[in-house]
């Protein structure tokens, strides 16, 4: 078949225009490898991180010692530190360099309530019961991000690269209570493209709509009038009736909502004591929904809901949003660029200790048995995914519809433990979660070599987000000028235990692991369920 020269300069024209090849968006190979021996040379800082942070286990909005020890290491590093931003007084940005793409690189540094675990340990065993911890894994990827970034700044000042780093922390994202409130105050103001990165038991990364709900987390606080519960009972209004009625009307709505949505709710404040008719209660709700116009459809349901059950019992209902969470959304072009740097890196060598390591905690636990991911798997799109039907959320999607983002999903935890709960701690300061932790630093060094030497994928990033994730939906949030992050939350708890938390904290100038100073054995053997008392 016969081509004419115009005809094939049109369809090459058309082709660099519209799909840049992976080769036009690499740094060099001798830049990489760089950058990914500057991560290993920093392994027993990443292992240190994990484990210092593991150990202040702090929950959302009270990450003081946290935020205090990563922003002393970027300090010493070059980075500059801007604390209190978007008024959140745990939540900082270290940015370093000038000149280039800025690059934001995020990570998630809170724990959980009541997930107090001795790591390495299969058995749930608290370290302080009733105290929290790292349930979830948010512990190692702000070590990671540190390790990456450092590495990648060494390449840049070696070879005179210009481009810009900004690190940030995910402040309360198990309250999903600040990146929106980070959006709406401008911190990302001036960012090209985002590197977010998630504690997992895989590596890897995905584009497109992620199939997870957005959120919007409100507080209803219903105000009524106080009595003698047994002597005047009906010279009150009870605040508790309201908040009951608002449950026992949402639990009726369910029936008639879309499968897609997940709600769910708890009561804050019920009332001092039971013979005095409740003059105050409150209670918490989080409505999560696929688009943005779901999810507020699904408050304006809760808000009228709330409303009515006020006027039913004589008392006044009032609303603070805490938190909100937009649906997550993946960058193509970012995403491509990082699983072929992921194909490069591939999974960590774990040992024959590692893995049986995994085993008992499966064994223990009742946990179907997996091994440690050994296995790259594919590049995660919508075609692969398939539908959703509704599930958790992550606030990272605020931050992804405002600048080109993705996720880094790394192999630091266990298969088959589960989120939110203590079994997703015990491997968290093991040899699993520094050796993943080490693996997506390399990822994240080399994607940074990428994105610095390559304005052609920056660009195309912005693109995609322009004319494909923007076409059908723009970012809009419930939140409004008027809302303030909830700073209170988790305050009186950490006021009370971390006196008790404190003695726990790990001491890299004493011990090589933090499992050394607990005198944990690594790996613990197994406790069948035979012989569970």
């Amino acid at each position: 078949m016969h081509i004419s020269k115009r005809s094939l300069m049109a369809v090459l024209l058309a082709t660099c225009l519209t799909a840049p090849t992976l080769a036009a968006a690499e740094a060099s190979p001798k830049l990489k490898a760089a950058a990914q021996a500057g991560v290993k040379d920093r392994a027993v800082l990443a292992q240190q991180m994990v484990d210092s942070i593991y150990s202040f286990a702090e929950p959302g909005f009270q990450e003081y010692k946290t935020s205090e020890y990563v922003t002393g290491i970027l300090e010493k590093n070059g980075f500059t530190i801007t604390r209190g931003v978007a008024g959140i007084p745990t939540a900082w940005t270290a940015t370093w360099g000038e000149g280039g793409p800025m690059i934001a690189l995020g990570s998630d540094i809170d724990g959980l309530l009541g997930l107090s675990q001795v790591p390495g340990n299969p058995v749930i065993t608290p370290q302080l019961p009733g105290a929290p911890g790292h349930g979830e894994g948010h512990n190692s990827g702000m070590p990671l991000v540190v390790v990456a970034a450092l590495a990648a700044k060494d390449v840049m000042v070696a070879n005179n690269i210009k481009g810009r780093l900004m690190i940030w922390p995910g402040v309360a994202e198990e309250l999903l209570a600040t990146k929106a409130f980070y959006v709406r105050d401008g911190v990302f103001k001036g960012v090209d493209v985002s590197i977010f990165t998630h504690v997992a038991n895989e590596l890897g990364t995905s584009w497109g709509p992620a199939g997870n709900n957005g959120m919007v987390s409100v507080e209803y606080t219903f105000k009524g009038k106080t009595s003698h519960s047994a002597g005047a009972p009906w010279a009150g209004r009870s605040a508790l009736d309201g908040v009951e009625l608002m449950n026992a009307a949402w639990n009726m709505k369910r029936e008639h909502l879309p499968v897609t949505q997940r709600s769910h709710y708890i009561i804050t404040n019920g009332g001092s004591q039971p013979n005095i008719v409740p003059g105050e209660a409150s209670v918490w709700y989080y409505f999560r929904e696929q688009t943005f116009e779901s999810i507020r459809n699904l408050y304006e349901t809760g808000n009228t809901i709330s409303e009515a059950a006020a006027k039913a019992t004589g008392t006044t209902v009032t609303r603070r949003v805490l938190g909100y969470a937009a649906p997550n959304y993946g960058n193509k072009p970012l995403a491509e660029a990082a699983y072929a740097n992921m194909q490069k890196v591939g999974l960590p060598k774990w040992s024959a200790d590692d893995q049986a390591f995994a085993k008992a905690v499966q064994e223990t636990n009742g946990f179907a048995l997996k091994p440690l991911t050994t296995k790259l798997a594919p590049l995660s799109t919508p075609e692969t995914r398939g539908p959703s039907m509704g599930g958790g959320s992550d606030d990272i999607g605020d931050i992804m519809w405002t600048v080109p983002t993705i996720t880094i999903r790394f192999p630091s935890n266990i298969p088959n433990t589960i989120g939110h709960n203590v079994t997703a701690a015990i491997a968290m300061a093991t040899p699993i979660a520094h050796k993943g932790a080490v693996n997506g630093a390399q990822v994240l060094a080399m994607t940074i070599m990428d994105i610095v030497t390559t304005p052609s994928l920056v660009q195309s990033a912005k693109d995609y987000q322009q004319t494909v994730q923007f076409k059908d939906m723009k970012y809009d949030p419930v939140l409004t000028a008027e809302d303030t992050p909830a700073i209170h939350l988790n305050k009186e708890t950490m006021e009370r235990l971390r006196p008790q938390m404190e003695p726990l904290y790990y001491d890299p100038t004493k011990y090589s692991s933090y499992l050394e100073q607990l005198g944990v054995k690594y790996p613990a053997p197994a406790v069948l369920p035979a012989a569970k008392k």
